[in-house]
């Protein structure tokens, strides 16, 4: 992709998703620099892995490219991309076995052994949770989601949702519980 001419940089990103809808590669350019960061960040807490994190953003910004002109409403872009960026890691996590089925309801979640060094790293605590209950939990902590937009954005039933985030939350504390209760 070309890089982006300077003034870019200041324009209101839904000017330069317009641009970008009508093929602007330079604005698309600019797009993905003031958004990789935050997309970078979120498959990292989903995956644990920065390895994993770099190629799962990549995938998301080239389809991105090769969609955006079916995004309806400029303004929209940052929650178009994170609907990309959770499908994506939805597709992923089925590809390999992550995921079997977002319906976990049946199962119990124990606190697998970890180190004590390990049980105060959020990134490692994160990591245990089992796939479905990780994408519950970052999308409601660190991405700020609403249980209901979660709901939509993933295609799993509210009360499955609400139920991860009790028992991933409870599980959390668990792991965390070196930290003396300050979690």
């Amino acid at each position: 992709m070309p890089e982006a001419p300077a003034y870019y940089a200041d324009g209101p990103e839904a000017l330069i998703v317009s641009l970008a809808m009508r093929g602007d590669k330079s604005a698309f350019s600019e797009l993905v620099r003031r958004r990789q960061p935050g997309v970078r960040n979120l498959f990292r807490r989903f995956s644990n892995s920065p390895e994993l994190a770099d190629d799962m953003a990549q995938r998301v910004f080239l389809k991105a490219w090769q969609r955006i002109r079916q995004l309806k409403h400029a303004d929209r872009f940052g929650g178009w991309l994170k609907k990309i960026a959770v499908n994506e890691w939805i597709d992923y996590q089925r590809k390999h076995g992550g995921i079997a089925t977002t319906e976990l309801d049946d199962v119990q979640l124990e606190a697998p052994p970890v180190s004590t060094s390990e049980a105060i790293d959020l990134d490692a605590a994160l990591a245990a949770l089992p796939a479905p209950v990780r994408l519950c939990i970052v999308l409601s902590y660190h991405e700020n989601l609403s249980h209901s937009e979660i709901a939509e954005l993933t295609g799993i039933k509210l009360g499955t949702i609400k139920s991860h985030i009790r028992r991933g939350s409870e599980l959390l504390r668990d792991l965390l519980k070196a930290y003396g209760g300050s979690v």
